[in-house]
């Protein structure tokens, strides 16, 4: 075999990429989304495309930021971040589907570009809640922290085990943006029970919040640990490969 490849091999080997993993899906609001989802991407009309779907999904999270950010001045805000919340679902969950459905799916594209815009959004969205006055901006940004790391090791798992599992055990995307919803609307009709911790002034988000960094670490390291034993028991430690695999 010649050292260089040309690149339509290349592009042979990229196409059996990440972006062709099977995906396991397993979160509570799942079978909601699987019978709603379909039925709400055949009403879109033709001219709406998966690229729209997710501008509109990219569009509400920065607006979302912006009215945490905003909502010191007046708790309206808070209601209107509450229903961006659905046109974010609509925007980031339809991409895909319309996809599928129309039968003009980039796996490649749609993978790269999806997961690349939530980057994003998780930043707005989080940087909007720590310049509110709900949330310190310290630990806002601890779980943007954490939620980068979850999605990391979900990458690696769909490039090294060719799974897609977005999401920790039953919750995903659309369960977080429910619990927000809820949040917010606390919030909005001034249900915040705030403490103080060694003179540090904590409300409901911010503990909340912590608990959830807490939990992110667990489900990280225990989710870990399982993809390292699987690997582990498929590829034995010490064992000598055979020579002629690696000149092939």
């Amino acid at each position: 075999m010649t050292a260089e490849r040309s690149e339509q091999e290349r592009d042979s080997i990229r196409a059996s990429g990440p972006a062709e993993a099977a995906r396991e899906l397993h979160h509570v609001l799942r079978p909601f989304e699987a019978y709603a989802l379909p039925r709400l991407a055949k009403a879109l009309p033709s001219w709406v495309l998966p690229d729209h779907m997710t501008a509109l999904g990219v569009i509400s999270a920065f607006s979302i930021g912006a009215c945490y950010a905003l909502s010191g001045r007046s708790t309206m805000y808070l209601w209107l971040a509450n229903a961006l919340w659905v046109v974010n679902w609509v925007g980031d969950s339809l991409d895909g589907t319309l996809a599928r459905v129309r039968r003009i799916e980039r796996p490649r594209y749609g993978f790269y570009l999806d997961h690349l815009t939530d980057m994003f959004s998780a930043a707005a969205v989080c940087v909007g809640l720590g310049f509110s006055p709900y949330l310190q901006m310290p630990v806002a940004l601890t779980i943007l922290i954490g939620f980068y790391l979850l999605s990391i090791n979900v990458y690696l798992e769909t490039y090294v085990m060719r799974v897609f599992a977005f999401g920790y055990g039953l919750i995903g995307p659309t369960e977080l943006r429910v619990l927000l919803v809820i949040a917010g609307s606390l919030l909005a009709l001034g249900l915040e029970p705030t403490f103080r911790l060694k003179g540090v002034p904590l409300g409901m988000i911010d503990l909340g919040a912590l608990v959830g960094v807490a939990g992110m670490v667990f489900v990280l390291f225990r989710r870990a640990l399982t993809n390292l034993r699987h690997l582990a028991r498929l590829e034995p430690p010490n064992v000598v490969k055979d020579p002629k695999s690696d000149s092939e």
